[in-house]
């Protein structure tokens, strides 16, 4: 019996328009979408970074590729490849290890061990197809602000959840309620599977933020610029009074036009940076 042919689109695409490219993928049927760059396991060229957009059937892939090629007037060149079996499936074992992420929070993947030191807070994450390992200098970021920002009690909303990651730190740092939405319903679904792996609760979901009801004192969103910037509004409206508004996925030389825009509605609140990358806090007016 032969082994399955999974067949997958590749892209080569800059950073600030891996969003815009990475939605037209999953409108084309794409089952799931892994983001390569110069840290993960298979690297992308140059200071881009490659989509790898899997789909169940030929015909979708091939559809894939002509919307992409339309839509952005032939500026993208994606290719198919296939995949022959599923021992692709356990390569994330060969690259992604325990990773202290900041003071307290450690991250480790569900197939190896962690001889936890006092005070540690281990998050056990099974990425599956989400973004969202602790690896990546954006999530970093964010679970840094969470340590310095999560005193007990909070309700947060995560906005992009990935793999439900940064939900789970504020939870294990003390936070009372997490609120989760990403567009991708696997993301959900890998969100609530970690979340349960790790003994909590996240309410997760595909609702769009519009539609999310309440205001909450904690407001993550881990998302490339032309996402955040049409979406300002959106999450400065769920801020409570003196509510802290953290922003990544973004790289430093973005920096500027982010402020320009949350500036004008928010009081900035401190900026950190990880190599290119950075993330902004804001703060609501109490």
């Amino acid at each position: 019996m032969s082994e399955p042919r999974y067949p997958c689109v590749h892209v080569a695409v800059p950073v600030t328009e891996s969003d815009v490219v990475s939605s037209v993928l999953w409108d084309a049927g794409a089952t799931g979408l892994e983001e390569r760059d110069a840290t993960t396991m298979d690297a992308a060229a140059g200071d881009g970074v490659t989509l790898v957009a899997h789909f169940d059937e030929e015909a979708d892939a091939l559809d894939a590729v002509g919307l992409v090629t339309a839509r952005f007037d032939g500026r993208f060149v994606p290719t198919v490849e296939h995949i022959v079996g599923d021992d692709w499936r356990e390569r994330w074992k060969a690259f992604f290890h325990t990773t202290r992420v900041g003071e307290r929070l450690v991250v480790r993947p569900s197939w190896e061990t962690h001889d936890a030191q006092e005070g540690d807070l281990v998050i056990v994450l099974d990425p599956g197809q989400a973004f969202g390992t602790g690896t990546h200098e954006t999530t970093r970021l964010v679970m840094r602000e969470l340590e310095a920002r999560v005193s007990g009690g909070e309700h947060v909303l995560d906005v992009g959840c990935g793999s439900g990651i940064l939900g789970i730190a504020a939870l294990k740092l003390g936070a009372a309620r997490v609120v989760a939405v990403d567009v991708d319903p696997i993301a959900v679904r890998v969100t609530d599977e970690n979340a349960e792996i790790n003994g909590v609760a996240i309410e997760a979901s595909t609702t769009p933020i519009e539609d999310v009801p309440g205001r909450y004192p904690i407001v993550l969103a881990n998302i490339r610029s032309p996402i955040l910037i049409p979406m300002t509004e959106s999450l400065v409206a769920h801020l409570t009074p003196g509510g802290v508004l953290v922003l990544s996925g973004l790289l430093a030389e973005e920096e500027s036009e982010i402020r320009a825009v949350y500036d004008a509605h928010l009081r900035f609140d401190g900026v950190r940076r990880d190599g290119d990358w950075i993330a902004l806090a804001y703060r609501s007016e109490e």
